[in-house]
């Protein structure tokens, strides 16, 4: 096989396996109820188990090596210089209260270079290892990148500090060529932002921005600039041929990843969507997001939420099957009986030679983990920081608070508890995935049920965190170490009980449902030891039954009996 075409097959296996995968959401700290930022990510991908990474602070000597395995496969990729010092690490946040997500968006496929060593993964964990503030991340991947090359397609990050949230598109250089183009932006105070599996930065301001060189990469840090791109963003383009206007006329999406029905239906859409929930003049888009209208406006980068968001709220953009508008995937016979929220794989079908898709969620069953990092700049970087995790479907699952500056994560969550073929009722994993895949065979029943606990556990974090932020406050200056090793038990008992208490709810929720029945406990009266539960049978709903004779006409009909009238 020619080495083009070995590099073409390793390079679509990579995509697929990330091709419409993630959502990430962005919340300035003006957009948010309490002046915290916040950014989302779901990691959505069918063969990723989802656990709670954990990196501890460490120091390493002069000249020290550190390999680099890709995220996505554990392939070992090279070594490059390890730092002299790195942070502490929980998820996909570190002790400074800096964190990272990311949406795979492919781009150009062209653009890809297989013999950089650094991915899109651990690009990310390794400089939430070595950056202080969203800023210095951003300068941090592009000294990676231009020293030791990208070998990833094309992907968008968030990146947030307690001051700051920041959108990020970027792609390689393509074979050989070591680095990559890139455009940045700061998410105005008072606005929200988000990109799920597309480029979203169009044309910008080119004056008072910053190209960004290895000379002039310190420009990052002067607060007057919020847009930052790579120096070659628009000169690579011109030479490859993907433009030729005015460079104040260049959009990164439009060059770098050209928008098509299924970037706008799968992707763009889920945007829209969490938009729409917030600001009610995104009607004007929904043609747009459907894939319909892609000559036109595009959708904005950013829009202002009609009121700011608290935390609660943000978890709730996270659950979306896009209730409520025309793509609302709980309405059509796509959700069965039972109006699932959910498609099986995969994504598009054929019939009769026709191609038809489903329609792509922020909720989704083939989430790994999902979060919302919560950053505060009124608190200490150890309290100021909450990593919201989940493993699962965004829409049945349970949010728990860990803090930054833990320096272990609960068991049920963590490394080496379980993988995505070992079950064991100890790994969160599979206890939220148990009952996810149960409610999804009778969602309109047992929905309701889910979400009404969901609710009451994360409202009592809510009310926890609170006297926690304030304990942890009042201890840190005196004993940072007593403060650490309270912050760190109280994240390992949540996260451990949470688990604890999701398998005893499986089981009262199997118990109630099983066999299509609805039970309900009665009372027990004194003088008995046991009385039977009420049980309710409602079958299917009149929709579904009507499909049913509509396919089978007069297959099931009763034939009248003597005697009936």
């Amino acid at each position: 096989m020619k080495k083009s075409l070995i590099v073409i097959i390793l390079f679509a296996a990579l995509t697929s396996f990330n091709s419409y995968a993630c959502t990430n959401f962005i919340i300035s700290r003006g957009a948010s109820a309490d002046g915290s930022t916040m950014i989302t990510y779901a990691a959505d991908a069918h063969v990723l188990y989802g656990e709670l990474y954990f990196r501890p602070a460490a120091d390493y000597p002069e000249g020290a090596m550190m390999d680099i395995y890709e995220w996505d496969t554990g392939k070992f990729m090279g070594k490059i210089r390890q730092a002299r010092h790195t942070y502490s690490v929980v998820g996909n946040m570190n002790e400074h209260q800096v964190a990272i997500g990311e949406t795979t968006y492919g781009g150009r496929h062209e653009l890809y270079d297989s013999t950089a060593i650094i991915d899109y993964g651990s690009l990310m964990y390794i400089v939430l290892q070595r950056a202080k503030t969203a800023r210095e991340a951003i300068k941090v991947m592009s000294d990676l990148l231009t020293e030791y090359g990208y070998a990833s397609s094309g992907e968008s990050f968030s990146i947030s500090d307690p001051n700051e949230a920041w959108i990020m598109d970027l792609i390689g250089k393509g074979p050989a060529n070591t680095g990559a183009v890139w455009a940045a932006r700061k998410i105005p105070d008072g606005y929200i932002s988000g990109h799920a599996n597309h480029a979203r930065i169009t044309a910008f301001p080119l004056k008072g921005s910053s190209s960004i060189s290895s000379k002039k990469i310190k420009k990052i840090f002067n607060p007057e600039i919020e847009n930052v791109y790579a120096y070659d963003m628009i000169s690579l383009a011109r030479e490859k041929g993907y433009f030729d206007g005015k460079d104040e006329e260049f959009s990164f999406s439009d060059v770098y990843a050209p928008l098509d029905f299924g970037g706008a239906r799968f992707c763009e859409a889920r945007v829209w969507s969490a938009f729409n929930r917030v600001n009610p003049n995104m009607e004007q888009y929904l043609n747009y997001a459907m894939g319909y209208e892609l000559d036109g406006e595009r959708m904005p980068l950013w829009i202002k939420p009609d009121k700011k968001l608290s935390v609660k709220d943000v978890m709730e953009l996270m659950r979306d099957h896009y209730e409520g508008s025309p793509m609302d995937m709980t309405a059509d016979i796509g959700g069965g009986a039972f109006n699932c929220g959910v498609r099986w794989r995969p994504l598009t079908w054929k019939v009769n030679g026709k191609t038809y898709f489903n329609e792509r969620a922020t909720s989704t069953q083939q989430t790994g983990f999902s979060f919302v990092a919560q950053s505060r700049n009124w608190l200490p970087d150890p309290v100021g920081g909450i990593l919201w995790f989940s493993v699962d479907d965004t829409y049945s699952t349970v949010y728990a608070p860990m803090y930054c500056g833990i320096t272990e994560v609960p068991w049920a969550y963590a490394h080496g508890n379980g993988d995505i073929m070992e079950f064991t009722t100890e790994s969160a994993f599979w206890v939220f995935n148990q009952l996810s895949n149960f409610a999804y065979s009778r969602a309109s029943e047992i929905y309701p049920d889910i979400r009404q606990k969901q609710a009451e556990l994360e409202q009592m974090y809510f009310d926890e965190t609170k006297k926690v932020d304030e304990n942890a406050a009042k201890m840190i200056s005196d004993n940072e170490k007593e403060a650490l090793k309270y912050l760190t038990e109280y994240s390992v008992n949540t996260g451990n009980n949470l688990v604890s208490t999701w398998k005893d709810f499986y089981g009262f929720i199997f118990s109630k449902y099983m066999d299509g029945n609805i039970k309900t406990a009665r009372e027990v009266p004194s003088n008995h030891i046991m009385i039977p539960p009420e049980v309710k049978q409602p079958g299917y709903g009149e929709d579904w039954y009507r499909l049913v004779i509509e396919k089978t006409g007069d297959k099931f009909l009763m034939p009248e009996q003597k005697g009936d009238h």
